[in-house]
Formats: C-alpha cells, sequence, structure tokens
C-alpha cells in the first residue's frame, strides 16, 4: 500500500478516536473539569446529608457520617436515613447517567433514555410481581427480574420502534417506548392495589424515589452497578466508532455485534440495578449525556465520566428540592426529575435536525 494511502488510514482512524478535535478541549481542561465537576458532587453530597425536613446541625452530619452517637436525634437521623439515601442518590444517578449515555450512542438515537423506553417500567413490574407473587424479599433475589425485566421491555421497544420502512427512528422508538411505559407502569400499579399492606413500601416503584432504601440492599446492588460502571467505561472508544455508522465501523475493525452485546449487557446491569435502589426515576439518562456533550463534545471516552458524575448531582439536587418545596411533607425525586428533564425533551424533539452524537 503507498504512502499516501497508509497516511490517510492513519489519519482517519485518528479521527474515530478522538471525532471532530476542533470542537473538543485539550485533555488537561477536561480533566480540570472532571475534578471541579466531582468537587461539585462532593458539595451535593454535603448538602444532602445536611438539608431535610429534620433539625440537623452540620456538627451532626459529621458526627452522624464518622463517629455516630445515636443518642442524639440529628446524628441518628443522618446515620440511618439520609446517608442511604444520598448513597442511593449516587448509585443510582451513576447507573442512569451511564445507562443513557451509552443508549445513546450505540443507537445513535439522541431521546434514548431508560425511562423513555419503558426499560426501567419494564425492570419495575418484573420487581413488583417477584415481590407480590414469589414472595422475594431480598435484593439478591428480586434483581434478577428487574434485569429479566429491563431486557425484555428493549427487545419490546426496539421490536415495536423497528415496524415500517423507516425502521427505528428516533421519533417512532419514543412513542413506542412511551406506550410501552404507559402500560407496564399500569400493571406495576394493578399489582401495588392488590398489595394495601405492601403499598406504603413499595411505592417508590411507581414514580421514583430515595427513601426506603437501607443499606443491605444498597450494599447487595453495589456489586452489580460496579460492573455495569466498568462496562460502561471501556465502551468509550466502541461507541466513538458506532457512531460513524456500522459499516464505517466494520471497515475500520470494529467488531459490531460484540460491541452492540456488551453496551446491552451493561444497559441491563445499570437499569435493572438502578430501579432496585431508586423505582424508575426518568429523564435523568436522557438530560445529562447532552450536558455532559456540551462540557467535552462529542468524545466518548470523556462524556461517559462526565455523566457519571453530573447524574447524581442532578438526582441528588432533585431530592433536595423534593425536600424543601412541600413541608412538612415530600415531593418524590422522580416527580423533580421530570418537570427538570421534560425541558430538554421537548427541545430535542421540536428540532428539525437529529441532534449529532
Amino acid at each position: 500500500m503507498s504512502g499516501p494511502v497508509l497516511q490517510g488510514a492513519k489519519e482517519q482512524q485518528e479521527a474515530v478516536r478522538t471525532p471532530r478535535r476542533r470542537r473538543t478541549h485539550s485533555r488537561p481542561v477536561l480533566a480540570l473539569g472532571l475534578l471541579l465537576g466531582l468537587a461539585v458532587l462532593l458539595l451535593t453530597v454535603l448538602a444532602s446529608l445536611a438539608v431535610g425536613a429534620g433539625d440537623v446541625s452540620f456538627q451532626d452530619v459529621l458526627h452522624g457520617v464518622f463517629d455516630p452517637d445515636r443518642s442524639v436525634k440529628g446524628q441518628l437521623i443522618v446515620q440511618e436515613v439520609r446517608i442511604p439515601r444520598t448513597v442511593a442518590g449516587l448509585l443510582a444517578g451513576a447507573a442512569l447517567g451511564l445507562a443513557g449515555t451509552v443508549m445513546q450512542g450505540v443507537a445513535r438515537n439522541p431521546l434514548a433514555d431508560p425511562q423513555l423506553l419503558g426499560i426501567n417500567a419494564g425492570a419495575s413490574v418484573a420487581v413488583v410481581c417477584s415481590i407480590s407473587f414469589l414472595g422475594f424479599t431480598v435484593a439478591t433475589q428480586y434483581i434478577w427480574f428487574g434485569f429479566v425485566g429491563a431486557l425484555l421491555a428493549a427487545l419490546l421497544v426496539y421490536g415495536v420502534g423497528s415496524l415500517g420502512r423507516e425502521g427505528a427512528t428516533p421519533v417512532k422508538l419514543a412513542l413506542a417506548g412511551a406506550a410501552t411505559s404507559a402500560v407496564l407502569t399500569s400493571v406495576t400499579s394493578a399489582v401495588l392495589l392488590q398489595d394495601r399492606e405492601g403499598y406504603d413500601r413499595f411505592r417508590f416503584w411507581q414514580l421514583g424515589a430515595l427513601t426506603a432504601r437501607d443499606s443491605e440492599v444498597l450494599w447487595q446492588v453495589a456489586p452489580f452497578i460496579a460492573v455495569g460502571v466498568v462496562l460502561a467505561l471501556v465502551l468509550g472508544p466502541q461507541l466513538n466508532t458506532l457512531s460513524l455508522g456500522d459499516d464505517l465501523a466494520r471497515g475500520l475493525g470494529q467488531r459490531v455485534g460484540i460491541a452492540r452485546l456488551v453496551s446491552a449487557l451493561a444497559v441491563v446491569l445499570l437499569c435493572g440495578a438502578a430501579t432496585v435502589v431508586a423505582g424508575p426515576i426518568g429523564f435523568v439518562g436522557l438530560a445529562v449525556p447532552h450536558a455532559a456533550r456540551l462540557l467535552t463534545g462529542p468524545d466518548y471516552r470523556w462524556v461517559l465520566p462526565y455523566s457519571m458524575v453530573l447524574a447524581p448531582i442532578m438526582l441528588l439536587v432533585a431530592d433536595i428540592i423534593g425536600r424543601v418545596i412541600a413541608p412538612p411533607g415530600e415531593v418524590q425525586v422522580g416527580v423533580i426529575t421530570a418537570a427538570i428533564g421534560c425541558v430538554p425533551f421537548i427541545w430535542l424533539v421540536r428540532r428539525r435536525k437529529q441532534v449529532e452524537l
């Protein structure tokens, strides 16, 4: 092969590894931005531990985290309520942010979102049915039903959205997902209404909430989220190649089938585990990846870690707003994220040109 041809091939492969370099910040700038995001996340965690209906001082927060005295009411609230709630927000937020980013990258669909496409609803109905009908009470038992429900819902939505000559367009997938989510949410409601004793315990599987999760469940779910996070983060170069189209990706040596299989496994693990932790929380996986791209450009090697940091920030901030917006009660976090996330959703739907991923 001649020298100019080899040089052209190398330049094309380098462009795939870092697409649209002229629109992407340098690595030091992106690394600094990621560190700033982690600092903001730390401040958000502190706010999540300190803000709420209970009378908790900053000193109670420090002692409640490092040296709790259960005889002090404020420290007991931090230890028993706010720490599990905050950890649930961190786990669910990171999982939903990464899942939405991977889904948008693999499908090249700017409207892809675990809740919008019915994946979270599928996990919810499977978990609720396993608890109500099979009597499962341990997360390590019913989490497998969450994975299966998420996978079946994804296959159903993609199958319905692919009907017709145009194939799986973004709008058709969004409509199929909305219809599937509505049906599955109705099934979940019907099951919960039959189990009146368990309704208050399981109602967060309708709208999504960070409450009612103890530390034992979080420890049981955390390994599954950790595996999903690792799988998602290593997909950055593959998602960069897939964004150019399947044919070009194959021409550049990408194993498209394997990349899609690993992506599907990561999404199922993340969505299923996040649903077990917090229920079907929507719009986090839709809005956060777009916000991350505004900061990083289209390089998924940076979009993924930024999404993993920004999504917990959004979820915890929404949870804090829900605690203080309607005292003395609370508004579930799923309602707040829907109110926040509907704005970018409407903007994306009304755009004439599809968003570049």
